[in-house]
């Protein structure tokens, strides 16, 4: 990758040190993206408008005057420029995997998608690998690992698009053994807009001295769509030394113990339920610190709805430590102690867990075979016409009886009998906790578990029941802190990766406590302060956008 001093089309990059350089620097022999022709440019009367005018959520659907596919950094330069000076309202896209109505909403009239932007490589110069934002995660996987053998610690669904991911945080099933994938961020390159209207190219590292780094924060954690349009990430181990390429990111195992199993709805009355939960909880607050033992194992509780008729368990142990069969036993052990259930292979989907039915028994299996398996086997993400609602939450501590209460309330009840609702029990804690709250723009570093309550369903004409369902519940399951998940107790806010417009209507949010505070505690007003320098004039902004400072 090499600097030029050439700028093309009045976009410039400010570098380490505040000098200017191309946009994109081309290969040796490559004529410089700037000068390539840009993506194509697609109206309503082109066959693929409909394809790109919404996302993985049906319930969303925009109607933009055109759909911009960007294939460089100096391509989203141009495009912004022009959305700009024609008073366009933007949203930006990577893999369409937003739960909300961030990129489909009816206010944006182009939407800028960097799906065709998919690079994956070394940067020699920064010591870091460098991801343009389009690419997913699976693919990034497969790159980083079939390359050069490290990775990144992200998350499980394999068509998600890396550019709001990292943004948002970004956690998967090595978070526990290796923190959040914006704890391996080094640098990050912005196209940002000026108050007059001005667009250039930013990059900003996390180095102390690096003049543009409050921008480099905000992106490790400040969520997507907030700053600017992120055209490539680079990432760096805190701590690594050396030139070689394999010794700057993180290793994962090189096998894994993997266990899918499930607990019949059928067997469960309203004590064993409530043992089951409140075993996971009590187990992962146990085994929460930074330094744990034990965390090397993680794992997900998809407790389904009565209707589905099964709760699923999925465990994955680093294979390479000492007495790793033995944690995974006993992990089961725990989980599973005084429930009274037979505990079974599962045997057909279940929401966000896989359905492994090769999977009975703990198997060993290499890193990326295993991970390959668990993000391909979301049947219900896959489907097309799916609309679905989603609530998060963090919890530092075991659920409370009126927690477990309401939860066994909502799913078993006999007026909603959708096999599509669940609330998926998330691991957290080990290295997630070793980084301080203020040291990245997420701030939520103290938790033990996460959730997320979804429901799932493809008529329009139920979304009122479907919604009314998940906020019933979401409002009895945090009674106690005003129907939201409070601050700093036993329950921590909400993650910005799975964002709930809700949280942002007073109508809803009658709790007092500000969408902001829930999902960026204290970190919010230096996020407006990073706002402030770089987006003046809130080009970028959408239902839970960060305002700029006044």
């Amino acid at each position: 990758m090499r600097r030029s001093a050439a700028v093309a089309g009045g976009a410039a990059l400010t570098g380490l040190a505040g000098q200017a350089h191309a946009a994109d620097e081309p290969a040796p022999g490559e004529s410089s993206p700037l000068e390539r022709a840009g993506g194509a440019t697609i109206a309503p009367s082109d066959a693929r408008y409909p394809g790109l005018t919404t996302g993985n959520n049906q319930r969303f659907v925009a109607r933009p005057e055109y759909v911009k596919m960007i294939k460089s950094s100096g391509d989203a330069v141009r495009a912004l420029s022009d959305a700009i000076k024609a008073g366009k309202r933007v949203s930006v896209r990577s893999g369409g995997h937003c739960f909300a109505d961030f990129v489909c909403h009816p206010d944006a009239k182009v939407i800028l998608d960097f799906s065709e932007m998919t690079a994956v490589g070394y940067d020699p110069s920064l010591r870091a690998f460098s991801v343009e934002p389009g690419a997913r995660l699976l693919n990034v996987y497969e790159a980083l690992y079939k390359g050069w053998g490290v990775t990144i610690p992200g998350g499980t669904c394999y068509s998600v698009g890396i550019g709001g991911h990292i943004a948002g945080g970004g956690y998967g099933l090595l978070s526990r053994r290796n923190g959040l994938v914006v704890d391996h961020l080094y640098a990050v390159e912005v196209v940002v807009a000026s108050a007059s209207g001005e667009v250039k190219v930013v990059r900003a590292t996390r180095e102390a001295g690096d003049p543009n780094r409050d921008l480099w924060w905000a992106h490790a954690g400040g969520g997507g769509g907030n700053f600017g349009l992120v055209t490539r990430y680079w990432f760096r181990s805190p701590g690594a030394t050396g030139s070689t390429p394999g010794n700057q990111l993180i290793q994962p195992p090189s096998t894994v113990l993997v266990s899918a199993v499930g607990i019949p709805w059928s067997q469960l009355d309203q004590q064993g339920f409530t043992r089951l939960v409140k075993n996971y909880g009590a187990w992962f607050e146990a085994n929460s610190a930074a330094d744990n033992k034990n965390r090397h194992l993680s794992s997900i509780m998809n407790i389904s709805s009565q209707a589905n008729g099964v709760i699923g368990l999925f465990t994955q142990v680093d294979a390479t430590v000492p007495g790793a069969s033995q944690l995974l036993d006993e992990y089961l052990a725990a989980i599973t102690a005084g429930v009274g259930a037979t505990v079974k292979a599962l045997d057909k989907p279940n929401g966000e867990l896989p359905a492994l039915p090769q999977l009975a028994a703990a198997r060993q299996l290499p890193w990326l075979q295993a991970t390959r398996l668990i993000a391909t086997s979301n049947s219900t993400l896959n489907d097309p016409a799916v609309r679905g609602a989603h609530k998060s939450a963090y919890l530092r501590k075991n659920f409370t009886d009126t927690q477990v209460a309401a939860l066994y309330a909502a799913l078993t009840d006999p007026n909603y009998k959708n096999a599509r609702t669940m609330a998926i029990l998330f691991s957290y804690g080990g290295q997630v906790n070793a980084v301080a709250p203020d040291a990245t723009a997420y701030a939520q570093r103290s938790s033990a578990f996460k959730l997320l309550f979804q429901t799932f369903w493809n008529d329009p004409a139920q979304d009122d029941t479907h919604l009314g369902w998940i906020r019933g519940m979401y409002g009895k399951f945090f009674a106690e802190t005003g129907g939201v998940p409070g601050l700093n107790g036993q329950s921590d806010g909400c993650y910005i990766n799975y964002p709930d417009s809700d949280m942002a209507d007073p109508k809803i949010n009658t709790s007092g406590v500000p969408w902001h505070a829930l999902y960026y505690k204290d970190n919010y007003a230096r996020l407006q302060q990073v706002k402030k320098r770089w987006d003046p004039a809130d080009v970028f902004r959408h239902s839970l956008s960060v305002a700029p400072a006044k």
